[in-house]
């Protein structure tokens, strides 16, 4: 197994914890992994992004030209990653922030209304958390249960925090679980 993923939005949106704990998860799963965190000078509003890659062997870079798959928050985003995603890789879309639909027949495309569904959840802070959930449904990846056990390890003694974000990434899951199923026809 060797997985490149590339998160990608701006500053604020939670880019770079997603990856770390996609990252933390797949190193649970005994998995090689590498976390390389990409941004602008702007903190909050900038563009961001990370790449993680997991392996069942020794990682030899942390570039990712040609990702596995790519989670987009912002139309930058998909403007800039859509087009690198390899052939037959998943590409999960925030729909709540992103005006335009896939370009790409030859992905699977994982259409989320991130913010909505984190809204209803209880904050759109947690939006991040669905496109996750809905990324890792759609591929298998990682389970589930490690992002929840990094995740919880993080926010240790913010309960609340933890409840919404498990929430988030069990409807991300489900509804990227469906997606994928659809798009293969199963």
């Amino acid at each position: 197994m060797y997985s490149e993923i590339v998160m990608a939005g701006f500053g604020g949106q939670g880019v770079l914890l997603i990856g770390k704990l996609l990252a933390y998860a797949g190193m649970k799963s005994g998995l090689e992994v590498t976390w390389m965190p990409a941004y602008g000078p702007e903190m909050r509003g900038g563009t961001c992004n990370c790449t993680v890659v997991l392996s069942d062997r020794p990682v030899g870079s942390p570039v990712s030209r040609s990702p596995h798959g790519a989670i987009v928050l912002n139309l930058q985003s998909i403007d800039k990653f859509e087009p690198t995603v390899r052939p037959g890789g998943v590409l999960v879309i925030n729909t709540s922030l992103i005006n335009r639909g896939p370009q790409r027949s030859d992905v699977t495309n994982v259409l989320v209304p991130a913010n909505q569904i984190a809204l209803e959840a209880g904050s759109t802070k947690a939006a991040n958390m669905v496109a996750l959930g809905a990324f890792l449904g759609a591929t298998g990846f990682v389970e589930l249960a490690p992002v929840k056990d990094v995740l919880a390890e993080t926010f240790a003694g913010r309960d609340k925090i933890i409840r919404l974000n498990h929430v988030c990434l069990d409807q991300g899951f489900a509804l990227g679980q469906t997606q994928a199923a659809v798009a293969h026809g199963r």
